[in-house]
């Protein structure tokens, strides 16, 4: 089946049971989403086990891996088998990189069969360099397929791209993505925030990619600049890059300032894309598991951890033979569905997306506190426009301190007595809350930068 193949399936939901209106699905690939388990755990294996026929004996990386592990290709014939392969963490790519700089051993190929570079965007870590050849980079258009016809994108959409491209991967794959739906793809660079809504509304944008920051950033450009956001003629929205459209407040406050429905998808450099949110809201973001393998891991023993229960996501590439990833330990929590869902795909789910990343998390006074859980009750407050949280130390005890900016017509006090009573009855905290003025916080287009936690 070729990847240019897109079909539409008419499904039912539940609210359509009850209204008796018919809904028109999108799919990238219709044969493989709705693929029986059995059949796509086969053609998961045997994937895996042509890829690491291929990586063994080329890939220095995994090599040394695998021979380190006592384990031939050969030894890998069903799923079960996989649990016997080592784990890989980012410690360990970046340990590759500097042993053979400066794009390390984990490359299958001679440096010439590479036409693609990137980099993780090294808001964590120092920042790790992928590669990819033209084969591999396909790959993560064929991903991105899945991502924009989930979202329900067809060849008659303009998706608006609002970036200047530099070396973090972003949404550069996004645009591969959209060669591979045939939509019409409008790039957004080399523009300030008011000139590139006006370009949106010029040619009609009906989709934009973007992280839930900056989508939030252009609402309030347009507010402040008096520009109509009806006119442009936006029905979808598709976040990545950081948490936000799986947060509960902060989607609805997009979806309200847009009056669009925005969706989640999670990937990341040295991975791919590899789960997005489908037209069946809110059900949590599908793996895709004709690309990807997921296991659920408990963080601390390593053992696999029951469905639906919270656990680290472990992911295995199938399709990137030039820079694979194998049983990578991602550091994101995920819940596991693997119920098929009401779209029709068998693809599992994971319920409420990402829900945070192990090594986001801090103890404050004996309570783990994530941010991601901050940042909902916070956009609870409709008068909150930004904020920062810094977790810093007094007194050999962890203290939670977040600065508010508050819109120009709310009560400041009315506003954060708001946040600091939603934070102490949902994570029983006090926090010390203070109101800064109007553009003291950082805006951001690309990863945002709120949480700080002081050494």
């Amino acid at each position: 089946m070729s990847a240019d193949d897109n079909f539409f399936v008419i499904v039912f939901t539940s609210e359509d049971q009850q209204t008796d209106k018919k809904h028109l699905m999108r799919f990238f690939e219709q044969s493989v989403e709705t693929m029986p388990r059995e059949a796509l755990e086969l053609l998961q294996i045997e994937k895996l086990y042509s890829m690491l026929e291929k990586i063994y004996g080329s890939n220095r990386f995994y090599t040394g891996k695998l021979d380190a592990a006592g384990i031939h290709p050969e030894a890998i014939q069903t799923l079960s088998d996989l649990a016997s392969l080592p784990l890989t963490t980012k410690a360990e790519l970046v340990q590759a990189q500097e042993d053979a700089l400066p794009f390390g051993t984990n490359a299958t190929f001679p440096e010439s069969a590479y036409s693609r570079f990137h980099q993780t965007s090294g808001t964590t870590a120092t920042p790790l360099r992928v590669i990819d050849t033209p084969e591999s980079w396909e790959w993560w258009g064929r991903c991105w397929g899945y991502v924009l016809a989930g979202a329900g994108l067809t060849e008659n959409d303009r998706l608006f791209v609002p970036f200047s491209f530099g070396p973090f991967i972003g949404f550069w794959a996004a645009v591969e993505g959209a060669k591979g739906i045939k939509a019409l793809m409008i790039p957004g660079g080399g523009r300030d925030s008011l000139q590139r809504l006006h370009l949106m509304k010029e040619l009609g944008a009906t989709a934009m990619c973007c992280t839930p920051t900056y989508a939030l950033r252009l609402a309030e450009v347009a507010r402040d600049s008096g520009f109509d956001l009806c006119e442009i003629p936006l029905k979808t929205l598709i976040h990545a890059g950081e948490p936000g459209a799986n947060i509960p407040a902060t989607k609805a406050r997009i979806e309200s300032v847009w009056n669009t429905k925005c969706y989640d998808h999670a990937g990341a450099s040295e991975v791919g894309a590899h789960s997005f949110e489908c037209e069946i809201q809110p059900n949590g973001t599908h793996a895709i598991e004709s690309e990807f393998i997921v296991e659920v891991l408990n963080p601390e023993t390593l053992e696999p951890v029951p469905a639906g229960e919270q656990g680290e996501l472990v992911i295995t590439n199938l399709g990137r033979i030039g820079y694979p990833v194998i049983r990578y330990r991602s550091g994101d929590l995920v819940r596991l569905n693997p119920e098929s869902c009401e779209c029709g795909r068998t693809f599992v789910r994971f319920e409420g997306g990402v829900l945070g990343r192990s090594d986001d998390m801090v103890v404050v006074r004996g309570i783990n506190v994530f941010p991601s859980a901050v940042e909902n009750l916070v956009r609870q407050c409709e008068a909150v426009e930004e904020f920062r949280i810094t977790v810093s130390t007094e007194r050999k005890m962890a203290h939670l301190t977040i600065d508010l900016e508050i819109s120009k017509n709310a009560d400041e006090e009315t506003s954060r007595h708001t946040v600091d009573q939603a934070i102490q009855n949902e994570l029983s905290l006090r926090p010390e809350i203070k109101v800064v003025p109007s553009g003291t916080l950082p805006r951001f287009e690309m990863k945002a930068k709120r949480f700080h936690v002081e050494k």
